[in-house]
């Protein structure tokens, strides 16, 4: 590749950015992205971009996402001998460390996490190195997959069969069950890598987006919009269902062919030591707390029939169980040990998948929300330039009639985005 090539300056689109939310005193989520200077730096290390949404008391979070963001574009940046999946585990592991002597140094801190998920865009493709329930999707060709397993109870109880369908009532939502910080060594998901093709787009972000907007609407988004549009309209989206947690979100691009080539000599094993699997202490904790309470409970509704205390044992047990369970699968799930490239990939990528094709259904929910805000602006009297929104709605209903769903969904949230842009001044007002 030339090094004065053109092509290679323009090969990278990407937008990044954080919100606090609507329902969040602070931000605990943190990004990092570093771009190489030059295509001798990207053929030697790549582009990475990383969101980490910390966990804690008081500001133990924020720090705990902070000193992640900061430790490992750090470390992967030195470790510039080993190839890229090596170097990015090596580097997680490193914030891990750091994070967890922080937080043992400290009772404010104690306890602190924070989740990561690492993309890298080298020559031998895109890979991911990924702990807790941040995300890392991909958008290609009209598919929008999911390349990381959310370290979760949901997640980690539906991959051991134990339910199908919409999650049961019983099983805790937003239970983590794994996290850089809490344990002294992390295990951490690698996957790829995934070769690169012009316009494959990545997305990565913290739960505050994922939780609210659903995957078909990202994928969709990302289709019709640019990564700067998106990125804007994605944080408002989810800020219009609610903004219940802090929101983080960065799209990149392959804009061109100067990323698609690979260097020769990718072919080379590389081989990562095993380690053995770290059970998150959460786990231990449920499992210890409810066998003991149910024992207790037992001990007293012993002899009473129909007594509630047994209920009440019972459902102690179970949820001792399940803790029980997915400590085992965690410890017992086998290690990735080996990668070739090409034709061979660590990790099981990808882990859902949705069609991102702009359809009706999806111009008449945005077109719905463009008209509340219309609404809603009018009943309470602001002030705003309705010329450039009626523009944009305008030219959305135009496309809609014509049956061009994708342009008419890139006008909607363009309308969208310009109104809670227009209404943010109002409240700085």
């Amino acid at each position: 590749m030339d090094p004065h090539s053109p092509s290679w300056q323009d090969s990278l689109e990407y937008a990044e950015q954080t919100d606090v939310g609507l329902r969040r005193a602070n931000n605990q989520d943190s990004k990092a992205v570093m771009l190489a200077a030059s295509p001798a730096a990207w053929q030697q290390r790549g582009h990475l971009f990383m969101v980490a949404d910390g966990m804690g008391a008081h500001a133990a979070g924020e720090l705990a996402s902070k000193l992640a963001t900061d430790t490992v574009p750090l470390v992967y940046q030195k470790l510039s001998d080993l190839p890229a999946p090596e170097a990015i585990r090596s580097a997680v592991e490193e914030a891990n460390a750091q994070i967890h002597s922080r937080g043992q140094a400290s009772l404010d801190f104690r306890g602190m996490g924070t989740t990561c998920s690492v993309l890298v865009l080298a020559p031998q493709g895109a890979v991911v190195a990924h702990v807790g329930d941040s995300r890392v999707y991909r958008l290609r060709g009209g598919r929008y997959e999911q390349l990381t397993f959310d370290h979760s109870l949901v997640w980690e109880m539906r991959a051991q069969g134990q339910f199908r369908g919409d999650v049961p009532d019983y099983i805790p939502k937003n239970v983590i069950t794994r996290s850089l910080g809490p344990n002294p060594t992390v295990q951490v998901d690698l996957e790829g890598p995934f070769p690169l093709v012009v316009g494959d787009t990545f997305l990565l972000c913290s739960d505050g987006l994922s939780g609210p907007v659903k995957d078909d609407e990202m994928g969709a988004i990302l289709t019709c919009l640019s990564p700067a549009e998106a990125v804007r309209f994605l944080v408002h989206l989810a800020c219009l269902r609610g903004g219940p947690d802090n929101i983080t979100v960065i799209v990149a691009r392959v804009a061109g062919e100067g990323l698609t080539a690979a260097r020769e000599g990718n072919g080379d094993r590389v081989r990562l030591p095993n380690r053995s699997r770290p059970v998150h202490p959460l786990l231990w904790t449920l499992l210890a707390v409810f066998g003991v309470l149910g024992v207790g409970l037992l001990a007293v509704g012993a002899g009473q029939p129909h007594n509630a205390l047994l209920w009440a044992a019972l459902g102690s047990f179970i949820v001792a169980a399940l803790a029980g369970v997915v400590a085992w699968f965690q410890a017992s799930r086998p290690m990735d040990s080996l990668i070739t490239t090409p034709g061979q990939q660590l990790g099981r990528a990808p882990y859902t998948a949705t069609a991102a094709t702009p359809h009706p259904d999806l111009v008449d929910r945005f077109r719905a929300i463009a008209e509340d805000l219309r609404e809603a602006t009018e009943k309470e009297g602001w002030s705003v330039d309705w010329q450039q929104f009626n523009g944009h709605a305008e030219r959305a209903a135009t496309a809609a009639k014509d049956g061009d769903a994708t342009q008419a969904i890139r006008e909607y949230c363009l309308a969208i985005s310009f109104m809670m842009d227009e209404l943010k001044k109002q409240n700085r007002d």
